[in-house]
């Protein structure tokens, strides 16, 4: 028994590590995947889990036979894997409160969801106080029986951290994987039901597995969001991908949805956005002509955009180096967002990792990784815009798109005041009609001067491409002055989420509208 004891502890430890993983893709595919959010799901999940432990102790201070354990392991199971199905309805709800951005669905909704955890965490967490009660038959040795049942449900919890991240999840999805792992836990509570408490006591509950197959396979094939126009959703080990056509128009969203990551209309490259801002940078210097821009590097390539625009404007001999850290949105960019550009090298992975071991210099940098509203902080550090400066050509620009709220440029600041650490020459503009703004520095000094300059000959030039000159006037008509000198970002000290969580709390309070990538 003491085998097979230890081995349930060890499946038990291991799937309450999954669900909180998968919880946090389950309620990040609609409410995003900020830290306001994990710190919610994960300081419930402890509460449960507390609550968990003083309840199993008690109950098997009461009733210490194996057969009251795996009956509680049963139902913890058992609630674990209906959990996606019984949330569906109420994550289809939320999600169109969601991109209406109607705070009380939101809420509401956000609460329904990690309520349905206190069942299963509850019963998960009585576990390894159950298996103490039973395999102490000697006091003296007490204390290293908890220490081994404890470090073997410890060592399940570490593999139940990266099962469904690296392999289930991206494999077959959310729903399944809570369906896996709880379809799996109930194999072994039936298991030793039937060997420690009497086949009978297992056949009462062999129900449970049958529901759960039949709930799976009458929900195979839904949806999450079913918003209007989706052709293609997915979930990678990153994100929640999520494709919809309007009016024409391919857009690519992720997670929570409140941000449009990349564009797409097969007769058209103006989409008057964020994307075609990171082509003009190189026109803040004297005489620059687009024949010079010969390497272009791209830090968050989604579904490549950018790079069609630029291959427009440059011509098909710029040499785009594309960083994006999920393979899957590279794939979704090829399928549906005509990424198949033969001067565009995508590279998978961290986009700092990956541009510091680049041997390349470039003309352009643009930095497109900040997923609305939340940005990774070593994106935004002193150190990664020095590696960013070490990789452009003496001429070169970087340029980074980074979101706001009205009246609220804390972000704007900070970013600029760090990127000028860096760059002796910042220039600023907001995109028309969104919450986005181009942040463009240069490795030499620059003026605007020099950038109204270009655009007149550009304009008067019959080789010039429309977009280029569209673009360009865009940036001209739409220059803010200066920004206000606040805090240096760091690697050891970046309050990023400290920012963005107040500004993007304080606009959702206040009804407002859409994030655009």
């Amino acid at each position: 028994m003491k085998k097979f004891l230890l081995f349930t502890v060890f499946s038990s430890g291991m799937t309450t590590l999954a669900a909180e993983l998968a919880a946090g893709r389950l309620i990040g595919n609609v409410f995003g995947t900020s830290n306001l959010v994990w710190a919610s799901i994960i300081g419930l999940i402890l509460i449960y889990l507390t609550l968990g432990y003083f309840l199993g102790g008690k109950w098997a201070d009461q009733n210490p036979t194996p057969g009251a354990m795996y009956r509680i392991l049963a139902w913890g199971a058992f609630t674990i894997g209906l959990v996606p199905y019984v949330a569906g309805p109420v994550l289809k709800f939320a999600a169109t409160g969601f991109e209406a951005l109607e705070v009380g669905v939101m809420a509401g909704s956000f609460i329904a969801v990690l309520i349905l955890f206190i069942v299963p965490i509850t019963l998960l967490g009585t576990i390894s106080p159950f298996a103490i009660r039973l395999s102490v038959d000697d006091t003296s040795k007490a204390g290293q029986i908890s220490g081994q049942i404890y470090a073997i449900s410890t060592l399940g919890s570490f593999i139940g951290t990266f099962l469904p991240t690296l392999i289930l999840i991206p494999t077959i999805g959310t729903k399944l994987t809570f369906f896996s792992f709880g379809i799996f836990l109930l194999i072994v509570a039936l298991i030793g039901l039937a060997s420690f408490a009497s086949p009978r006591e297992m056949l009462k509950l062999i129900w449970m597995p049958i529901a759960l197959i039949a709930v799976a396979i009458f929900s195979a094939g839904q949806s999450l969001k079913n918003s209007a126009g989706q052709v293609y959703e997915t979930e990678s080990a990153y994100n929640y991908i999520q494709v919809v056509q309007q009016s024409g128009y391919t857009l690519l969203k992720l997670n929570d949805g409140q941000g449009v990551h990349s564009i797409y209309h097969p007769d058209t490259l103006n989409y008057g956005g964020p994307w075609e801002q990171f082509s003009v940078g190189p026109f803040f210097y004297a005489n620059r002509k687009p024949e010079d821009v010969k390497r272009m590097a791209i830090v968050g390539l989604a579904a490549g955009t950018a790079a069609r625009q630029a291959t427009a404007i440059y011509g098909d001999d710029l040499a785009i180096d594309g960083f994006e850290l999920d393979e899957q949105i590279v794939e979704v960019g090829r399928e549906y967002f005509g990424m198949n550009l033969p001067n565009l090298t995508v590279h998978v992975g961290d986009g700092r990792l990956n541009l510091e071991r680049i041997p390349y210099k470039y003309d352009i940098i643009a930095v497109d990784a900040y997923r609305p509203p939340y940005i990774p902080p070593h994106m935004t550090t002193r150190e990664f815009f020095e590696i960013a400066a070490s990789h452009l050509a003496d001429d070169g620009v970087l340029t980074l798109n980074v979101g706001s709220t009205p009246g609220d440029r804390r972000l704007i600041d900070g970013l600029a005041t760090t990127m000028a650490t860096q760059f002796p020459s910042i220039h600023i503009m907001d995109i028309p009609g969104s919450l986005n703004t181009m942040i463009f520095a240069t490795k030499q000094p620059t003026t605007r001067d020099d950038f109204t300059a270009n655009l007149v000959a550009l304009a008067s030039d019959p080789n010039t491409h429309p977009l280029l000159v569209t673009a360009m006037s865009a940036a001209f008509a739409n220059f803010k002055d200066g920004y206000e000198t606040t805090t240096v970002f760091t690697d050891d000290l970046a309050p990023i989420e400290w920012i963005v969580n107040d500004m993007v709390v304080s606009f959702v309070l206040q009804g407002g509208l859409e994030f655009l990538q």
